[in-house]
């Protein structure tokens, strides 16, 4: 298994090198040396997990992320998941199960990555987050690490515009953590509500400081309107969100039918 994750390393950092994409990562000191963690980022590309896991490669850590069930039935994307030791993510099976597996993960030692946005933010600003992460790390009993990724929604991402190219040359993804968060009053909303407001500065600084700015006009589609871009409002991608949301769920009701369990709660 370890083999192979470290094929998947060898195999980014020759994508990084052949694309020309300089990362700068940052805070990897707050990322513990050894025993479990769970690391929880924002989500703005699709290529996120790339890009923290070798952050946290560098720290000379394993990263196992959550992945749906979806990615797990790819022909391509399925064996590798797999053979690489990530974690399958199957709402239909109910949350009890999910969390089980994910605290179990990262009580045994690993460090466990998580995107509490749960989807990708189409506004390229952290929205409100699912608590699932607090709650596993609360349930293990380590830390909550923050982490933050910009600049990989400019590679691939969800709604990007017709005429934005995948897998561009040249484009800066910073990555960065911060200390971890406070978990001494055991309540898993207000740790994530803490959570969020450090991702959220994260996010900030990285923005603040990120080497690169767009080409043209027609380039400022992966910046949000606070910062000059053409990106949805955050209020725009919520429902942007709700309709794929119900259009999934539409799809999948005429694919397989009701399903016997209700889905994790908003906050699971």
């Amino acid at each position: 298994m370890e083999l192979s994750y470290a094929s998947v390393v060898w195999a980014t950092r020759g994508l990084i090198a052949a694309r020309r994409w300089p990362v700068r990562l940052s805070g990897l000191g707050h990322l513990p040396a050894e025993g479990g963690a769970v690391v929880a980022s924002n989500h703005i590309s699709y290529v996120d997990y790339l890009f923290v896991g070798l952050a946290a490669h560098r720290r000379g850590r394993i990263m196992r992320f959550a992945a749906k069930r979806e990615l797990f039935e790819h022909p391509l994307a399925g064996p590798l998941l797999r053979r690489t030791g990530q974690l399958r993510v199957d709402r239909e099976s109910g949350a009890g199960e999910v969390m089980e597996r994910m605290a179990a993960t990262a009580a045994n030692g690993e460090v466990l990555g998580m995107f509490p946005e749960a989807t990708i933010s189409q506004a390229f600003v952290p929205k409100r987050a699912k608590i699932g992460a607090a709650r596993i790390a609360l349930q293990a009993g380590v830390p909550l690490i923050p982490a933050a990724v910009w600049g990989s929604q400019r590679i691939k991402t969800k709604g990007a515009p017709p005429h934005a190219r995948s897998f561009p040359r040249g484009v800066a993804v910073s990555v960065a953590f911060a200390p971890p968060v406070d978990l001494s009053d055991g309540d898993p909303r207000a740790a994530t509500d803490r959570l969020m407001g450090s991702i959220t500065a994260l996010v900030g600084d990285l923005q603040r400081t990120y080497p690169q700015q767009p080409a043209s006009d027609d380039d400022r589609w992966w910046l949000p309107p606070h910062l000059g871009g053409t990106a949805p409002t955050l209020a725009e991608a919520e429902e942007l969100a709700a309709r794929e949301s119900a259009e999934r769920s539409a799809r999948r009701i005429a694919r397989r039918g009701p399903s016997p369990q209700q889905p994790p709660s908003d906050d699971g």
